[in-house]
């Protein structure tokens, strides 16, 4: 793909994320788009992000679990980046306004995030190498968003589209990364506190820190190392919620603890 076709579909995505509109798949338009290209056009998009005030604060990755893939119809994981003005304080005291927040199709999803303490860089690196450069875990949401029509998205859309990232909170807990067993660790969330789904740590690609191991060697791949400070969401335990205006989200991780987010009408 051409460099003046990259930017002009990262303006595209750009200017759908400021205005809270939706666009036609890009794979419906170019039929020949890459991963690698859909890679190049979520940077051009960062870099407008970034020349707006951002900073970028850490990675995630997405669509890791079976029941996230089979409700995308996506079969393999997605990664984007994670800026300072996507987080929002555990329990949303102020509340969060799915305008404001410039979200257009929100969905919920309970995971585990993972602050690094040392860096991690290259395409060997493995579940322990993410554990020993792990200074915490703690229990995360995510709220994912799409500018991508009716979430009609392919491995290429969401990969453009910054891994459909919209807002996160991390919870209050922090947990070291060999205290348990995060494979084994159970999530409940909730919404309106009624139990809406449950998954445990091992539905991310059997373990979250191999997930994370995943992105570092996926990214790698690019020459983006992760770096110390950094925070990395490790993606869904369970299936995906569809938020709505006047929405209150809780989820327990249990032996991590638990975070919540509210929405106002």
């Amino acid at each position: 793909m051409q460099e003046d076709l990259v930017a002009a579909l990262g303006d595209e995505l750009f200017h759908a994320w400021r205005s809270g509109a939706t666009l036609a798949p890009l794979t419906e338009r170019h039929a020949a788009i890459t991963l690698d290209d859909a890679y190049r056009i979520s940077l051009h998009t960062l870099r407008r992000r970034e020349a707006a005030g951002e900073r970028v604060i850490g990675k995630k990755i997405g669509v890791t679990s079976e029941p996230v893939q089979k409700m995308l119809n996506v079969h393999q994981p997605d990664f984007g980046f994670l800026t300072d003005t996507m987080q929002y304080p555990d329990g949303a005291s102020a509340s969060v306004s799915l305008a404001a927040a410039g979200l257009i199709q929100p969905r919920a999803e309970g995971e585990i995030a993972f602050m690094l303490k040392h860096d991690l860089h290259g395409t060997a690196i493995t579940l322990d190498d993410v554990l020993d450069a792990t200074d915490w875990v703690a229990p995360c949401f995510e709220i994912v968003d799409s500018r991508v029509r009716n979430w009609e998205i392919r491995i290429q859309d969401t990969v453009a589209d910054n891994a459909s990232c919209g807002v996160f909170v991390v919870g209050a807990s922090r947990t070291a990364p060999r205290a348990l067993d995060l494979a084994a660790v159970r999530m409940d969330l909730y919404r309106n506190n009624t139990l809406t789904c449950s998954g445990l740590g091992s539905a991310v690609q059997g373990h979250p820190a191999a997930a994370v191991a995943w992105l570092a060697n996926t990214l790698g791949r690019f020459g983006i190392p992760f770096r110390s400070g950094e925070l990395i969401l490790s993606g869904s335990l369970a299936a995906l919620v569809p938020v709505s205006a006047g929405d209150a989200f809780s989820l327990q991780i249990h032996g991590l603890g638990g975070c919540s987010i509210n929405f106002v009408e």
